[in-house]
């Protein structure tokens, strides 16, 4: 079956607003095809009357006529597409908006197991396919399917033998089309999935680029590339098997209407049924289906593709969020309080959960203060931080900002009052100001230098060759690692969050720019609450308070100065120890 119903359903809710040009189109088309059903009328007049020899001043005015019909027939014909194209593009260009809406407010663990190409892919190239489709639907498989029925009509009018016979031919016509587009939409599925996949695939390889050339991978990942290719062109030919198989049909279907016209309109003639105007009549009638079966049979082709994007769109968003619902409250200004109740953490795989990350851990650090977050590589440093934004939820437990939940708090409101900064910056590939501002126009120039002078960083901003017009590249932007960093310090304090999580921002940087990075980190810990997750021993000799994990464990968490004067203490022996080989 031909899946309108499940197209109209997607998008019933994108065409109320458009209803108004909706109905214009639905005006223009219908006069536009009232046109294309009388003008045949006035051939069959004027050759019935050239035949009985009818004066000229009779029938120069009927081709006048005719004339007159085919400009507003061309007319109607030209604005029924540019309406077709605005409502279809309008309607799918606020279905790919929703897309990625619900997208970016699903979980992380769904964005781990889908690359952005092949979510790129889904968003944009499934929605295209609808799109092509809807704009050409309204025009041409509606339109069209309205012109055959009006043919039809007309035919029975003058013949009731005739109109039968073309009924039976155009109801056979489309029943066989519909049946091999049943059959060919799951091989249109499979071109678009193999298609998603090889996108993702180029996605993640330009932008480990560096990484694949550095370790000689090239040749590798081209050779896997291309599997994916050798993969993708089966599935291709087997799609446009599907266009080829409606293509020969209607051909096949059109010789034998002509043949059945051709045979009917000559019996009819000579028995003095129908007159040589009708004859004419009833062969341009079903000369004229050919066109309109034809449009519609090119838009199978579409709606093959269609249909399997709309079951890939109607996954996608049927994808839910782990998360649980968001709540309304809004988190208080201010450095604020971290509380983690008894929460247990685990990361899911392809098949389920795999083993706790974090074990029944609590702690509750004061609004204002800063920590040391220790622990060796595993322990669950990072999961703390991304539970603290909301990237993930915990199976067990709770986590509070401000004596929050974090599902009773709005998402967006929640993450504003959390800064975080890790080793490896997003940059964009726009201007120093809009990578600093999140492209937000409200933003002022003024702000973000007022920004950049408390923290400091004058002499870095005047260190570009544009200052906040200086154009950044993707990845890295072609900044140095510290000065990606000074600029993600600036959008945190642009955000001026409660709490900053810091992924020690210092432990790759040269001593100069480590120590214009001190004076920083100062400024934006100044009345915030800190999180520092470290690797140094020289990075937790500002924290107040250290907590230390072991295998997703908390094992300690105090003063740090109480921690340094007790030699029991699980920090003390680490300073013993030698903090950096220990953390490693």
């Amino acid at each position: 079956m031909i899946p309108v119903r499940a197209y109209l359903k997607l998008l019933r809710r994108y065409l109320q607003p458009l209803r108004g040009r909706v109905a214009l189109l639905a005006l223009v088309m219908s006069a536009g095809i009232s046109l294309q059903l009388i003008s045949p009328q006035l051939i069959a007049r004027f050759i019935d009357g050239a035949v009985a020899g009818e004066d000229a001043s009779e029938l120069i005015p009927l081709a006048m006529l005719f004339i007159l019909f085919a400009v507003f027939q061309q007319g109607f014909a030209v604005g029924a597409t540019y309406l077709a194209e605005d409502v279809g593009w309008t309607a799918t260009n606020r279905l790919r908006a929703d897309l990625a809406d619900h997208v970016m407010r699903l979980d992380m663990s769904f964005h781990k197991s889908n690359s952005p190409g092949e979510l790129i892919e889904r968003v944009d190239g499934d929605v295209t396919s609808l799109s092509n489709f809807f704009s050409a639907m309204m025009i041409k498989v509606v339109g069209n399917g309205a012109l055959v029925a009006g043919i039809v009509v007309m035919l029975f009018l003058e013949s009731w033998v005739v109109g039968i016979g073309v009924l039976l031919f155009t109801v056979t016509a489309f029943v066989v089309m519909t049946q091999l587009h049943s059959v060919a939409v799951p091989w249109w599925r499979a071109v678009r999935e193999v298609s998603a996949e090889t996108y993702g695939y180029v996605g993640e390889q330009v932008e480990g680029t560096e990484d694949i050339n550095g370790n000689g991978a090239g040749a590798f990942m081209q050779e896997r590339f291309a599997s994916m290719m050798r993969r993708w062109l089966p599935l291709a030919v087997k799609g446009w098997t599907g266009w080829a198989m409606l293509w020969s049909t209607n051909i096949v279907l059109y010789g034998i209407s002509t043949t059945l016209v051709f045979a009917l309109g000559g019996w009819l003639f000579g028995i003095g049924s129908l007159t040589i105007g009708s004859v004419y009549l009833v062969f341009h009638y079903t000369e004229m289906t050919r066109h309109p079966m034809e449009e519609i049979r090119s838009q199978m082709e579409d709606l093959q593709k269609a249909g399997a994007a709309i079951e890939r769109v109607d996954e996608l968003l049927a994808a839910t969020s782990i998360l649980r619902p968001e709540g309304d409250l809004r988190v208080p200004d201010g450095a604020l309080s971290v509380q983690f109740e008894n929460v247990t953490f685990a990361y899911a795989d392809d098949d389920g959960e795999k083993g706790p990350v974090l074990h029944d851990v609590s702690f509750n650090i004061e609004g204002g203060r800063v920590v040391g977050l220790l622990g060796r590589t595993g322990s669950g440093k990072s999961t703390i931080a991304r539970l603290i934004t909301r990237l993930y939820e915990p199976q067990g437990g709770i986590v509070r900002l401000g004596g929050i939940a974090t599902w009773d708090a709005h998402v967006a409101d929640f993450r504003a009052r959390v800064g975080m900064v890790t080793q490896d910056v997003q940059l964009f590939r726009a201007s120093i100001r809009d990578n600093l501002t999140f492209f937000d126009p409200s933003v002022t120039d003024d702000q973000i230098l007022d920004v950049i002078h408390r923290l400091e960083l004058n002499d870095w901003l005047a260190s570009m060759s544009d200052g906040l017009d200086t154009m950044l590249e993707s990845g890295s932007g072609g900044l140095s690692a510290g000065q990606a960093q000074l600029l993600a310090f600036t959008r945190i304090f642009l955000e001026d969050p409660g709490v900053v999580v810091l992924d020690e921002a210092s432990s790759r940087l040269d001593p100069a720019t480590e120590a214009l990075i001190e004076r920083a980190v100062e400024h934006l810990l100044a009345d915030r609450t800190g999180i520092i997750i470290a690797h140094r021993l020289h990075t937790v000799t500002r924290a107040d308070d250290i907590l230390v994990l072991d295998d997703g464990r908390l094992v300690e968490f105090g003063e740090r100065v109480a921690l340094m004067a007790d030699p029991t203490s699980r920090f003390s022996r680490l300073l013993e120890t030698g903090l950096e080989e220990v953390l490693a």
